[in-house]
């Protein structure tokens, strides 16, 4: 099983709080250079993870803020995090690039 990254409450807190470098769709944090997406000609992107975006494109285009939603809870609890992390880093969705302009989590 995966084991949490080090990324205590407090850490996740004050990357938000302090608008250090994360992903503008999944929240990850931007701290390491492998992390990072691509964009078209190949450089790092600098908004968003290797995960959520490659070759200067989402990986999943069609993907919804609930269903961001429902992947960062999975991923981060095979993680071992604890809820009130998991809690914060999906409270901060609405607020990052990609889901500006969505419907928020509480309307659907």
């Amino acid at each position: 099983m995966a084991t949490n990254p080090g990324y205590s409450f407090e850490k996740l807190k004050k990357i938000i709080m302090e608008n250090e470098t994360y992903c503008q769709s999944c929240g990850m944090p931007l701290d390491n250079p492998k992390v990072h997406g691509t964009e078209k000609d190949g450089s790092q992107s600098n908004e968003y993870c290797r995960y959520c975006y490659q070759n200067g494109t989402f990986t999943k285009p069609g993907m919804t803020l609930k269903e961001m939603s429902s992947n960062i809870i999975s991923q981060m609890e095979k993680m071992n995090f604890d809820s009130k992390t998991i809690d914060l880093a999906v409270s901060n969705l609405p607020n990052l690039k990609r889901w500006r302009n969505h419907v928020s989590l509480k309307s659907t």
